[in-house]
């Protein structure tokens, strides 16, 4: 049990009957009259469903059991992800829907953060930019460097993202894996 005082991002609370709901944002707010009160924004961890709560301040929550371990992606397998921990070399597989977006950006081999609850995997989380390498995208036309446009390019995960006009077939760019935009050329 923690009280609100204790929020942070990323803490993972049980509420509603056993419901797991990681907490995205939170303020503390102490208006001129009546009680302080944390307002909070709070993403459902396996549905991905958000809600804003706000909590009266001092209020206990109770804080869920979360064991995040650094696991290397090998391979798909069927429609599981095969991570294997890099202390234990033990497999897990992963499905899908708990890799969720985190599939656009990951290549075998690639490192991650895999949270576990009771065992139970929760959700992948990434390091904030990956390199890839653009598999296609039209060629940018002469004089069109100067405007700032973007044209769709597919990454070699085949996720599809917006790149300036002046990248090419081939080239390795970083990618932010948390909004999926461009951020520079690798």
């Amino acid at each position: 049990m923690a009280t609100t005082n204790d929020l942070k991002n990323g803490l993972v609370l049980k509420l509603d009957g056993g419901e797991l709901w990681a907490v995205v944002e939170f303020q503390h707010v102490k208006p001129g009259k009546g009680g302080a009160f944390v307002r909070t924004k709070l993403k459902n961890v396996l549905t991905g469903k958000t809600l804003d709560r706000t909590f009266n301040a001092g209020v206990k929550v109770d804080v869920a059991n979360v064991d995040k371990r650094e696991m290397q992606y090998s391979y798909l397998d069927g429609d599981d992800f095969v991570f294997m921990d890099t202390e234990t070399f033990d497999m897990v597989n992963v499905a899908r829907s708990v890799v969720g977006d985190a599939a656009n950006y990951m290549l075998e081999n690639t490192t991650a953060t895999v949270a576990f609850n009771e065992g139970n995997p929760l959700y992948v989380d990434l390091p904030a930019a990956a390199e890839l390498t653009i598999s296609h995208t039209d060629p940018g036309l002469q004089g069109d460097r100067s405007t700032g446009g973007t044209k769709p390019a597919t990454l070699e995960t085949g996720a599809e993202i917006k790149v300036p006009l002046f990248i090419t077939t081939g080239e390795k760019v970083k990618v932010d894996t948390r909004t999926g935009e461009y951020l520079g050329r690798a």
